[in-house]
């Protein structure tokens, strides 16, 4: 396919091109029948698609949006559960930046999150019922890479005036 899209010419006045020039999702989004044909799927196959199309990669600001704006993002569900112990979940904006910066380094998309935030929080959703007297847990960048344990926010009681 490479090979179809380049505009090779010979000659004193060729422009030359450069191999990377085009990037994995570019090539991609110009994939005709016979290129498939060529890389071994059977034209039965590749005629009953009515259409192709391809996907582009997620960047780290659409990787954030993934884990913080859907109905039931991760994030989201996280703070649920850590709500039903009575405790306040709460990841800076670096530590979600941490986090799709983790997940695109696996080159596995939007899957790695759910496995990044996985290993982060097992342990402590696992001690939080022992903690009676948290009323907020903080999630930095440094939690997310394991270098530091969550900030934790006791509960703040009020004195009744007697």
């Amino acid at each position: 396919m490479e090979a179809r899209i380049k505009q090779q010419s010979i000659g004193f006045k060729a422009e030359i091109y450069s191999k990377k020039e085009k990037t994995v999702d570019e090539l991609l989004a110009m994939v005709e029948p016979e290129d498939l044909i060529k890389y071994g799927l059977i034209p039965e196959f590749i005629s009953r698609f009515p259409v192709i199309a391809s996907l582009h990669s997620l960047d780290k600001n659409a990787l954030i949006d993934i884990l913080t704006k859907p109905k039931n993002a991760l994030i989201k569900q996280y703070e649920k559960i850590f709500e039903m112990e009575g405790v306040k979940l709460t990841f800076t904006q670096e530590a979600l930046e941490t986090v799709a910066e983790l997940a695109l380094k696996k080159k596995t998309g939007a899957r790695a999150l759910r496995s990044i935030l996985e290993k982060t929080m097992l342990d402590i959703m696992f001690d939080l019922p022992n903690m009676k007297n948290i009323s907020e847990c903080v999630i930095t960048p440094e939690v997310i890479l394991e270098k530091e344990k969550p900030i934790l926010i006791e509960k703040q009681y009020r004195r009744k005036k007697a």
